[in-house]
Parts: C-alpha cells; sequence; structure tokens
C-alpha cells in the first residue's frame, strides 16, 4: 500500500492537517482528520522501516483471521472499517468484538452504531430504542415512535417514525431514551433481533441483564424491502387503515436467545396470555377500534387488543388512555397490566 510513498508525499499530508488541527483546535476533530492522522502515522512508520531498512520485520496482528491481541484488534477493526453495516464489519474481521463502530450510509453520512458481534454469529446492528419515558403520559414528550402531539385524528400518523427518515438519541444512550440512527432506513438487511433491556442500564451490562432477547433466521425482511422502514411504508401505522386480524403487516418465528415461549407468556398481563401466541414477532396491527400499533414484540396476536402487548402506534386512539410509545401495557384497573420488568425497560431493535 505504501511502497510508492516519498517524504515529500508524506508532508503533503502532514502540512494540511497540521494547519485544520491548529484552525479547528481540539474541540472539532473530525472523522476525516483523524483518519488522515492515523494514515500519516501508517506512512510515516513505513519511511522509518524504509530508511532503516529491510531489518525490522513487522510482527502480524492477525493470523487466521482472528486477532492475536484481542485488546489491540477491538481498536483496529474500527480503525481500518468503514462499513454500512456490523455485518459487513464481521464478514472482514472474524475477530471483531461487541462494542461501537462508525458505519457510512450509501450516500457517505458516517455515525455511531453498537454492533452486537456474539448472538448467532454476530454481525448484528443497533438501528433504534423505543424507551417509553412515562407511562402515564399519553402520547406526550419523548413518545417519539407514536405521537408527541397528543391523540389527534388529524394526525391520523402521529410523528411517523417507523416510515420516515428523522433520526435521534444515541446509542449509548438507548436504554435511557428513544433511539433512530440512519441505518434504520439505510442497511438492507434480512433478520431483527430484539432486546428488552432494563431502562438506564450501562452499555456493558446489556446482555447480562436482558429480560428478554431473540433473533429472526428466515429472512423475512428480504420480502418487505430489506429494513423496517420499507415494511412500514408498505404497511403503514396509521388510524383507520385496516381491520383486526384481517390486516397484518409481517410475521415471522423467532428464536430465542435469553427467555423462552413460557418466560415471554408471563411478562404480560394474565388476563391477555389467551389473545396471543408467543414465539413469534409481528408488525403492523389493528386493535378493535382501528388503531394502528407497530410492533408486537415476541408473540402474534390472535384477537383484537393488543394495546396490551404490543407497541408503537399512529397518532390517534379512540380510547385517549391506549396512546403512547408502550400504548395500553400499563393498565391496572384490570388484570391486563404488562410486568414491570416490561414496562420498564427499552425495547432495543437490530438488524442482520
Amino acid at each position: 500500500m505504501f511502497n510508492d510513498y516519498t517524504l515529500s508525499q508524506c508532508c503533503s499530508i502532514a502540512v494540511p492537517l497540521q494547519m485544520e488541527i491548529k484552525a479547528g483546535g481540539q474541540q472539532s476533530w473530525t472523522l476525516d482528520t483523524m483518519l488522515r492522522c492515523a494514515f500519516l502515522l501508517l506512512c510515516l512508520l513505513h519511511l522509518q522501516h524504509t530508511i532503516l531498512g529491510a531489518s525490522v520485520t513487522p510482527k502480524p496482528i492477525i493470523i487466521n483471521g482472528s486477532y492475536v491481541n484481542p485488546e489491540l484488534g477491538k481498536y483496529h477493526a474500527r480503525l481500518r472499517t468503514l462499513a454500512r453495516s456490523c455485518l459487513e464489519i464481521r464478514q472482514k474481521n472474524t475477530g471483531a468484538q461487541d462494542g461501537m463502530y462508525i458505519l457510512s450510509t450509501l450516500s457517505g453520512t458516517y455515525y455511531q452504531a453498537f454492533c452486537d458481534m456474539s448472538t448467532a454469529g454476530g454481525g448484528w446492528t443497533l438501528v433504534a430504542s423505543v424507551h417509553e419515558n412515562n407511562l402515564k403520559g399519553r402520547c406526550s414528550v419523548g413518545d417519539r415512535w407514536s405521537s408527541q402531539q397528543g391523540n389527534d385524528q388529524n394526525q391520523p400518523e402521529g410523528d411517523g417514525a417507523w416510515a420516515n427518515a428523522a433520526t435521534f438519541g444515541t446509542a449509548e444512550g438507548s436504554t435511557s431514551d428513544d433511539y433512530k440512527n440512519p441505518g434504520y432506513y439505510d442497511i438492507s438487511a434480512g433478520d431483527v433481533s430484539v432486546w428488552h433491556i432494563p431502562n438506564n442500564e450501562p452499555l456493558g451490562n446489556w446482555t447480562s441483564s436482558a429480560v428478554l432477547r431473540y433473533h429472526t433466521e428466515n429472512q423475512f425482511l428480504r420480502d418487505h424491502g430489506g429494513n423496517l422502514y420499507h415494511l412500514f411504508k408498505k404497511y403503514p401505522v396509521r388510524f383507520g387503515a385496516g381491520q383486526c386480524e384481517s390486516d397484518v403487516g409481517a410475521i415471522s418465528q423467532v428464536v430465542y436467545d435469553t427467555g423462552d415461549k413460557a418466560s415471554t407468556a408471563l411478562l404480560y398481563g394474565p388476563s391477555v396470555k389467551e389473545e396471543f401466541e408467543p414465539g413469534f414477532i409481528t408488525f403492523r396491527v389493528f386493535n378493535a377500534d382501528q388503531a394502528a400499533l407497530a410492533l408486537c414484540s415476541a408473540v402474534r396476536p390472535t384477537r383484537c387488543n393488543p394495546e396490551h402487548y404490543c407497541i408503537g402506534g399512529g397518532g390517534f386512539f379512540p380510547k385517549r388512555d391506549q396512546c403512547g410509545d408502550f400504548s395500553a401495557l400499563d393498565l391496572s384497573d384490570t388484570p391486563r397490566e404488562a410486568s414491570k420488568q416490561l414496562t420498564e425497560s427499552a425495547v432495543l431493535l437490530f438488524y442482520r
């Protein structure tokens, strides 16, 4: 890679880089600046090796696709790889570890995302999280996956976050606030993985503290545009756009990583256990009042009350107390109330 580089060429990189750093200060380092710094360092190391002769033989850091030093591998993989998804990184670097990586969209937008490189072969990109900041707030501030504009019949799609390119939040703050990155609409994927993680849990504890984790393996997203952005374009999360039971967006069986069908049923209220079948993930359903719900996590509805076990939704619910990111999971006046494990956890969505 560096065989043709001379000292003058290295200087041609170093001079504008020095000027940029002086002009911008320590607080404004861009990804481009950091990458050029790394490139300059490698260039200078090559020149040193050239000047000293062939007596210095660099030691390999990757042998048979794995890093000799796993700690070094964590940082080296992130530096040398800019990809569209965590799956691309995993395919190029089999020793890549769980953690934060820099990804790029097709149009060249850089963003930070968490990569799960362990579950079922790894390569999962965290693209979104649904976090309910106020169970008693009905389509209020913070309900980005339903509506922040109130329960308004004139806003049947609410904020429309399930089918638009708006982004919000941070990857590391996914358990403390709603999150959506450009990968949600940019990555072309086949499967999804879903994690339910207790609110405010630090990233390092996500896997061990998970209430529920599961993934699909049938590439069902390929039939729906390759991601949820396209799926929800096809099946709008909009009040009055369909009927209960007959107008379901997509259903897929799941494979459990934490929990099972029995533990899934226990997360929901005792009077709704006969209204769904665990072991599935379901997208875009309607209740008896034609209100739309976006995601039924680990269950497939069999009756017309999905507001008690599905989340996200359009901007209008005929019954106002069902409006919000977690809809009516918390209704306590009946035995429908979901467990605190569920209502006090964020729902993390991954692609692969």
